[in-house]
């Protein structure tokens, strides 16, 4: 079973405008409500692909009884934790001539609620896989994802790590099955500057160094690369198409990646699935069908 950890979900708003001007009133030309978080997307992915996985997480107030409405919905299994203080965050997307961001706090977790969160963990069993992705609410330590597997290490469970800073590197020398950082936050981790795909190559390989069994990065309309524990290296440009959304593109590569993984065992068709997933939910309003990936798989350069 596949279990995706979504620590601070949210409700996703996605409003079009056609000429924000700031200080003004505006309206918007389209709208769209999502339940949203790294690990939720990797789940509707991973559903959208044919396999199963549970959402687990915190949710509170009433924006976290509308995202559990809106995931069962959609046919999703999830066992969130609920939490008394707070509300669950409202991210607000606005589309116009550039694409601008209000993310919400999110509660405030507790920790009582961390350990309700390990009780479901120590149900996982060898052959599990756990994804664990996106940021934490404030006042949770930068080792949570760390201290996750330093408690199941003994468990051989295969573990995605989808995150930036200190949340990923605490993780590295506990080898991770797979990390995916983009080039900016490759650039950030290691404080230096990607030039070409070669200089991304050599410090992919650098966090494979440290710890992580396979690491891809993801470099927007400049491709992929994927270093892996047996040796190999993989890269290749996007398929060609308008990306009209950014919403989801990288927690689609990392589904991508486990589909074609967990599917035929095979690093290289593993990589191919990340690339065309990740393009399926850039070149669409929504995230990545099944129909869409394979259309996208014949067209990998």
């Amino acid at each position: 079973m596949i279990y995706t950890v979504t620590l601070n979900p949210s409700l996703d708003y996605i409003v079009s405008v056609t000429d924000l001007n700031l200080g003004t009133t505006n309206r918007t030309t389209n709208e769209l409500l999502y339940p949203g978080g790294k690990g939720i997307n990797v789940s509707i992915v991973l559903n959208n692909l044919g396999i199963e996985s549970k959402i687990l997480g915190f949710t509170a107030g009433f924006t976290g009884r509308e995202i559990r409405r809106k995931i069962k919905e959609i046919g999703l299994s999830e066992n969130f934790i609920d939490v008394n203080e707070g509300m669950s965050r409202i991210n607000i997307k606005i589309r116009s001539n550039e694409e601008t961001e209000v993310n919400g706090m999110g509660p405030k977790l507790t920790e009582e609620n961390i350990k309700n969160l390990y009780e479901q963990l120590d149900a996982l069993t060898e052959g599990d896989v756990l994804v664990l992705s996106g940021s934490i609410p404030s006042g949770l330590s930068s080792t949570l994802y760390q201290d996750i597997m330093k408690r199941y290490k003994d468990k051989r469970l295969l573990i995605a790590v989808d995150a930036s800073k200190d949340l990923l590197t605490n993780v590295l020398p506990l080898n991770p099955f797979v990390i995916k950082p983009n080039k900016q936050e490759l650039e950030e981790i290691l404080d230096i500057k990607l030039n070409d795909t070669q200089d991304t190559v050599i410090y992919a390989k650098k966090l494979q160094e440290t710890g992580a069994r396979n690491v891809i990065v993801s470099m927007a309309g400049n491709g992929a690369v994927l270093v892996t524990e047996d040796g190999d290296t993989f890269y290749t440009k996007p398929p060609v198409g308008k990306a009209v959304n950014s919403v989801g593109a990288g927690d689609s590569m990392l589904a991508g990646f486990l589909y074609g993984y967990l599917t035929f065992k095979d690093y290289e068709k593993a990589f191919y699935y990340s690339v065309c997933t990740g393009s399926a939910s850039a070149f669409s309003e929504g995230l990545a069908t099944k129909d869409a990936v394979e259309r996208l798989l014949a067209k990998i350069p």
